[in-house]
């Protein structure tokens, strides 16, 4: 496939997009994130047949359905949640912030959350879950994600394990508040994804933490 014929192809797809996306203004926010996931789907698919050989048109379709069911809504309801959340936790040290694929994450430090070598939530910790089990009251198709964190201290056998207790810890409270078991799924990374050094203290902790992800699926 020469130049020529990929740069045509992927023009193709991105006016496809752009009429999907500019025929968004008369749709609900849900229809609008379904929209723009399939347009930007489309273009990395009609790019990615033409770059293989397959037929540019197939490409586009087939990378427009993956778009719209991969792609996350930012709703009115999600601003507000992050505004409401940033403003309850303001001073706890919890960062709340939108990530880049539309989820709103909330980052809740270790001296707020749980106790060394423990996965049992802190009084503190539950200032800040009672209010976001808030947001989830009333939107059946709210999903979250909760992520367990450690730092490099006591190794595999010991971080795996708690990172996981940890999570589950937040989900089980999570639920007693009003969440739907099965819209929300646990992992736990151990020392595996550090933010920070492990050769410092200031930097083991940051690295214990928990993250919960709050997403909407566009479709």
């Amino acid at each position: 496939m020469n130049v020529t014929r990929l740069n045509r192809f992927a023009a193709g797809a991105i006016a496809s997009a752009a009429l999907l996306v500019s025929g968004c203004a008369d749709m609900s926010e849900r229809q609008q994130g379904t929209a723009q996931g399939a347009g930007i789907g489309a273009v990395a698919g009609a790019v990615l047949g033409a770059v293989t050989g397959g037929k540019a048109g197939t490409g586009a379709v087939l990378g427009g359905a993956v778009g719209a069911v991969a792609g996350n809504i930012w709703s009115k309801r999600q601003e507000d949640r992050r505004v409401a959340l940033e403003q309850a936790t303001r001073g706890t040290g919890v960062e709340v912030s939108r990530t880049a694929d539309n989820q709103l994450k909330l980052n809740i430090p270790n001296d707020v959350s749980f106790d060394l070598n423990s996965a049992a939530i802190r009084p503190a910790m539950r200032d800040v879950l009672d209010p976001f089990a808030g947001q989830l009251r009333g939107d059946p198709n709210a999903r979250i994600r909760i992520v367990g964190h450690t730092d490099s201290s006591g190794g595999d056998a010991i971080n795996d394990p708690l990172s996981v207790q940890r999570a589950m810890s937040v989900r089980d409270y999570l639920v007693t508040r009003g969440a739907v078991p099965e819209h929300v799924q646990t992992a736990g990374r151990g020392e595996r994804e550090p933010v920070a050094s492990n050769a410092t203290a200031e930097g083991r902790a940051r690295n214990r933490r928990v993250e919960i992800f709050l997403r909407e699926p566009a479709a």
